[in-house]
């Protein structure tokens, strides 16, 4: 009778699982492959599989209503989510540096906070939609973060609250991309508390002149600016009428030269997303174009 010489799945080295896990994806990994046996827990905890959480596929069961939150989710939908992050968050044992949200994922107060327990490495976070968000949630959150580099939000109504939080908690803090207008209110915060900025994404926004003359004027450490595809509006004192610039003037490029890149492209005839952004007045409705669409962004770090 012939030895049987071959390897079963829990004999295996870790090295070996942690490669095979490598491809699996964050549904995959928190299936419960790590209740196998030890050898599999243990290739199932190694930070290699954890350096990011990328739950961008996820999005949660909603439907719009006309009071704030002004979403409403479906039990269910924060159930799995509630779950999903108890399970990635124990199995990656404080290794996550990269967390990115779906641009239609509701996080609450709750599911936040959890999770900026869990991460005290974080270093980039992608959250585009604040609505379940409070005050209180997202600067407990940012209390955490003390190693955040790097931000994707969406436009905030009260701007300097948070970025107070940033400049007291997160002093390595150089890139930021706002998904949404952006105003003087919003530049001066900025000015104010993150002077180091480095990296400043505006594409896809509506973009206010005098704000961005005073980004170009105000944050001195700056070295990227994009504002690709946003719609720029002069709006003069009253009575002179708001109107949209249609081609950005030398002054504004005089200033951006110091700059190591300044990305722009106010072309709604020849670009399909400056069109988009035409037809849709300067509020993009992502859910209308392919998926995933507004994961791009022309600076490659922010890119997702």
């Amino acid at each position: 009778m012939e030895h049987d010489e071959t390897t079963k799945w829990e004999e295996l080295d870790i090295d070996i699982l942690v490669k095979i896990f490598q491809r699996f994806d964050v549904f995959e990994l928190t299936s419960g492959i790590g209740h196998i046996c030890s050898t599999w827990r243990l290739a199932a905890c190694d930070p290699l599989l954890w350096k990011t959480l990328d739950l961008s596929m996820l999005r949660s069961n909603f439907i719009k209503i006309p009071l704030e939150p002004y979403v409403y989710v479906d039990g269910r939908s924060d159930k799995q989510l509630t779950r999903l992050l108890k399970i990635a968050l124990n199995l990656s044992r404080g290794s996550i540096t990269t967390l990115i949200f779906h641009f239609n994922l509701y996080v609450s107060d709750d599911q936040l906070t959890y999770t900026a327990e869990r991460t005290p490495n974080l270093k980039r976070l992608v959250l585009p939609a604040w609505n379940r968000i409070k005050r209180t949630g997202i600067c407990k959150a940012i209390s955490k973060w003390n190693n955040l580099e790097s931000l994707t939000m969406p436009s905030i109504a009260n701007p300097p609250y948070f970025m107070e939080e940033i400049s007291k908690h997160c002093k390595k803090f150089s890139e930021l991309k706002i998904m949404g207008p952006c105003d003087m209110l919003c530049v001066q915060t900025l000015i104010r508390c993150v002077p180091n900025l480095k990296v400043l994404s505006l594409r896809v926004s509506i973009v206010y002149k005098d704000a961005l003359l005073l980004i170009l004027n105000g944050l001195k450490n700056l070295e990227v600016l994009n504002i690709s595809h946003s719609l720029i509006i002069d709006a003069p004192p009253p009575p002179a009428t708001r109107k949209v610039v249609t081609e950005l003037d030398d002054s504004i490029f005089k200033k951006a030269s110091r700059l190591r890149q300044f990305l722009t492209c106010m072309d709604d005839e020849s670009c399909i997303m400056c069109h988009r952004m035409k037809l849709d007045e300067g509020l993009v409705r992502w859910y209308k174009y392919e998926e995933g669409l507004w994961k791009e962004d022309e600076v490659t770090s922010l890119a997702v």
